[in-house]
């Protein structure tokens, strides 16, 4: 395997989450076998594990850039990607380089050949990452959780701080029915030296964090909080109370009150880290940075053109939250809309609240678990929204839209991270 067209050929091969859309058998036996066989480069620098059932990316880049603004090296793997593969897995925000990593799915291989152990998509490019943040020597890693927490891949690491922030209904086809389960499988990433830093506020559930037995406890409510949550241009302007410290005045550049909670579990997880107030001036440095492709992101003005990778009711009602409240667009409201194969349609596009959008385009999302698009027009039309439009792609659905809309309308692309992953290239070419 000498190039990165090799590596992802090789990855095509391994059995696929998000080709299969089912786990069978969990287990960590195999990513275990692969890390002792390279000499646990997981082990080879501190972990700050995040999982959680929305915000966890959001929660990872706030996390990294603020310990990026203390001076350190930092590795961050994160999952899914948008665009290219590569986005997983950064050095201070850069992702790593097609040779790099070309040269750590070969190694993989290797050792697949040696140990005998078959990993899948997912645990072939998290033991990649693991080893390439071993050999670059980052002195921090932050890892973000794939699926849940106790089985996945990412969990062979001893995480100094374990973070969750919220639990909500999703990925029911593997643990539930209910969010205590979820909560239980989420709170598996809990090692005996962990500061845990809970954001989810339901006694129960965060319960199951402080039971898990890690060295001490952080609660949203008694331990930190969100004191002011106002919207600004271009973000929030927040107030937030830490164990040990208030930060007034704190800018989070990125859109929704939601995002003034992630902002204080990152920044309760640093401090956690660091086992000290963080300087006003870092904190500042840190959010300022901060920047999450595909998450309530702006990509056009008149008229406004939005994309978020809202994939589950409870991200598409934070999403339609943020559309309808914060952003109140003055015009006809376009909705773009495909989802994955699991998800009820009717209550995705109830979250989204479709039937107050002008318009709805549903489409498939581009990945062979996408549902389709005919699946949405039904629901769509059942819930009266007024004008229903099906087409094909995601790329047919934006030129549309386009091609209807004035100045002052608004067009919401969302269901799905790969139909963000998709409008997100299509989108800069025609605007």
């Amino acid at each position: 395997m000498t190039s990165y067209d090799d590596a992802l050929a090789y990855l095509e091969t391994h059995s696929n989450y998000d080709t299969t859309g089912r786990i069978t058998s969990p287990t960590l036996d195999r990513m275990t076998t692969l890390m002792a066989a390279m000499g646990d480069p997981q082990l080879a620098h501190p972990v700050i594990h995040v999982t959680g059932t929305n915000g966890k990316g959001s929660t990872t880049q706030m996390i990294t850039r603020l310990l990026m603004a203390h001076g350190l090296t930092v590795g961050t793997y994160t999952s899914p990607h948008l665009e290219r593969l590569n986005e997983r897995i950064s050095r201070n925000c850069e992702p790593i380089c097609d040779d790099e990593f070309a040269e750590q799915i070969a190694a993989v291989a290797d050792l697949e050949g040696l140990t005998g152990v078959r990993p899948s998509y997912f645990e072939a490019v998290t033991a990649a990452a693991f080893r390439w943040f071993a050999d670059i020597a980052v002195d921090v890693a932050v890892v973000e959780v794939g699926l849940l927490g106790r089985w996945d891949a990412t969990n062979v690491v001893d995480a100094q701080v374990a973070v969750v922030t919220n639990i909500g209904v999703d990925h029911t086809e593997y643990a539930g029915p209910t969010t205590l389960h979820i909560a239980t499988e989420k709170a598996g990433i809990v090692k005996p030296g962990s500061a845990v830093v809970v954001g989810e506020t339901d006694p129960q559930l965060a319960q199951c964090f402080i039971d898990a037995g890690g060295a001490t406890s952080f609660l949203r409510g008694p331990d930190f909080d969100v004191l002011e949550n106002r919207l600004a241009i271009g973000g929030r302007m927040t107030d937030l109370r830490t164990p040990t410290t208030v930060y007034p005045d704190v800018f989070v550049p990125l859109h929704g009150r939601h995002q003034a909670d992630n902002a204080v579990v990152a920044l309760t997880a640093v401090e956690a880290f660091f086992a000290a107030p963080i300087s006003g001036e870092l904190v500042t440095e840190g959010f300022s940075q901060v920047v999450m492709p595909g998450r309530f992101e702006v990509m056009g003005h008149q008229p406004l053109v939005i994309i978020d990778g809202a994939h589950n009711p409870a991200g598409a009602d934070t999403c339609a939250s943020v559309f309808f409240d914060d952003f109140d667009p003055a015009g006809s409201r376009i909705l773009i809309v495909g989802c994955l194969h699991g998800r009820d349609p009717r209550e995705m596009l109830g979250a989204l609240r479709a039937d107050e959008f002008h318009v709805v385009i549903t489409c498939t999302a581009p990945s062979s678990r996408g549902m389709a698009a005919a699946e949405l027009t039904a629901a769509a039309k059942a819930m009266g929204c007024d004008q229903v439009i099906e087409l094909a792609t995601v790329e047919q659905s934006i030129d549309r839209a386009l091609a209807m809309a004035e100045g002052d309308d608004a067009v919401l692309i969302t269901g799905s991270l790969y139909v963000v992953g998709g409008a997100r290239p299509h989108l800069r070419k025609v605007l």
